[in-house]
């Protein structure tokens, strides 16, 4: 471990080197031995790594801003407590975000949006990035840019959905264009990763009371519900997710949104079936909870 203490701290001080050509070999080293070495992450963040590839994120040399964001993702695995103590990282990771369709290479981005969801994995982050409204509007963007490569937006859509996971981040979200963005994937993309990852953002975010009036907007209780329709050829995850959602805007919502799943039809009430049947224990559960709103609904609204 000694070895390791010394290697770390060598590999540090070549970070702080005059000479680009030293920095950029330490960094590739120091990627290479925390991907590798789980043992070593901690390590280097005690050794004072973190501060020199928080800084490095600024670089225009590509090579050097992918190596600095991927080690930042390897050392969030196990050291998230000092990243997040290290001054200036979130406002580096906004400036890649940020930069994502000019000056930031593509995996620096991914990475950092990566890193982002490491982080808040620790639910005392989540307050803290999600007032980063900076980064959530990089993020929001990144979704919305048709031309953003595939991994980046599933690697912002998993950001998001970590920054959602916090009530109070919500409003702040739809208040950013998080609704539009979010249901334009649903509708024009056809991965199903992708869709499956929007829809859980969609679940999330539909669980504050500015939701309802985003989500007639674009017409979301009727996009939810076609996702329900076996012919739409859903998956399980995807279906779950928009159960989820509906049941949010019900509960934060009320009886607005209960009408229009009645008015949509039968098959709406089938969908939900089909996910009580069929679908996990989370998802059954909320299934029923949906299910027993619905019909006890129909009452109220015929």
């Amino acid at each position: 471990m000694e070895v390791k203490r010394r290697t770390a701290r060598l590999l540090v001080k070549k970070l702080g080197s005059v000479s680009e050509l030293t920095r950029s070999e330490a960094l590739a080293e120091i990627r290479l031995m925390t991907k590798n070495d789980a043992e070593s992450r901690p390590i280097f963040a005690e050794a004072g790594a973190i501060p020199y590839l928080a800084e490095t994120l600024y670089s225009s040399c590509h090579d050097s801003q992918d190596n600095a964001a991927a080690t930042l993702l390897n050392l969030s695995i196990s050291s998230r407590a000092p990243l997040m103590s290290t001054r200036g990282l979130l406002d580096a990771i906004s400036h890649v975000l940020g930069h994502h369709a000019t000056d930031s290479s593509p995996f620096a981005v991914q990475s950092s949006a990566a890193t982002l969801y490491s982080l808040l994995v620790d639910d005392s982050y989540r307050p803290i990035i999600g007032s980063k409204r900076d980064i959530v509007y990089s993020l929001i963007e990144i979704i919305k840019r048709h031309n953003s490569p595939p991994r980046s937006i599933k690697d912002a859509l998993k950001a998001l959905f970590g920054i959602a996971l916090f009530p109070l981040n919500r409003a702040s979200l739809i208040d950013l264009g998080a609704t539009a963005a979010l249901f334009s994937l649903v509708l024009k993309d056809g991965r199903v990763g992708v869709v499956e990852d929007a829809t859980a953002v969609i679940a999330q975010i539909a669980g504050c009371e500015e939701s309802e009036r985003e989500f007639w907007k674009v017409s979301g209780v009727r996009v939810l519900v076609d996702l329900l329709d076996v012919g739409t050829g859903s998956s399980s995850r995807i279906k779950e997710n928009a159960v989820g959602a509906l049941l949010n805007l019900v509960r934060c919502g009320g009886g607005g949104v209960v009408k229009e799943v009645k008015e949509i039809g039968a098959g709406a009430v089938e969908g939900i079936r089909d996910v009580v049947e069929n679908g996990t224990a989370k998802g059954k559960s909320k299934g029923l909870a949906l299910l027993k709103v619905v019909e006890g609904g129909a009452k109220e609204w015929v």
